[in-house]
């Protein structure tokens, strides 16, 4: 068995360039960078940032052509895949990437001032911030989709009629099977 998964939450280095192909297919592309800090033995505070190249297919990449800026703080789940290509004098260059499936932007969208916003509907919270959640259609790439209530049947029970039935009731963190 393998696995190929990468999370990043990071800070957007350039605004996205998206091309659309055939039928409408979108590719969006930026850089994203994530730091590291530490203090070594002589006390001196060090940050390490590392570039990571984001590509974004089809609706996502749409949607971070509407919503990601340079400087955006992101949400990013997706696989690592390294390519080749041969450079305009002939040599071999390799570059990797991250393809992403999920994307979410970690900071409140701001309004123009005298504007009233909605109450906080769809947002939640991530360290402290309000997380902006998408909708719709886009909800599935997030991962956070709820079922339409009618498709649930008639004798589902309520939280209240499963009193006793969670085997993980009473459970450490430390004792669950995953």
């Amino acid at each position: 068995m393998s696995i190929n998964k990468v999370i990043l939450v990071g800070n957007v280095g350039k605004d996205p360039v998206v091309r659309y192909f055939d039928k409408g297919v979108a590719k969006a592309t930026f850089p994203l960078a994530t730091s590291e800090t530490y203090t070594n033995q002589q006390g001196e505070t060090i940050t390490s940032t590392e570039w990571h190249n984001i590509v974004l297919w089809r609706s996502l990449a749409e949607v971070a052509e509407k919503t990601v800026k340079k400087g955006s703080q992101l949400y990013v789940v997706g696989k690592i895949k390294t390519r080749s290509y041969v450079d305009k004098d002939g040599v071999n260059k390799y570059i990797t990437e991250i393809l992403a499936d999920t994307m979410l932007v970690l900071e409140k969208k701001q309004s123009a001032p005298g504007i009233n916003t909605p109450p906080d509907q769809g947002k939640s919270e991530f360290n402290g911030r309000q997380v902006n959640e998408p909708s719709g259609k886009y909800a599935a790439a997030s991962g956070k989709q709820n079922p339409p209530k009618d498709n649930i049947p008639e004798n589902f029970p309520d939280q209240e009629g499963v009193q006793g039935n969670d085997p993980f009731q009473g459970s450490n963190e430390d004792d669950l099977p995953f």
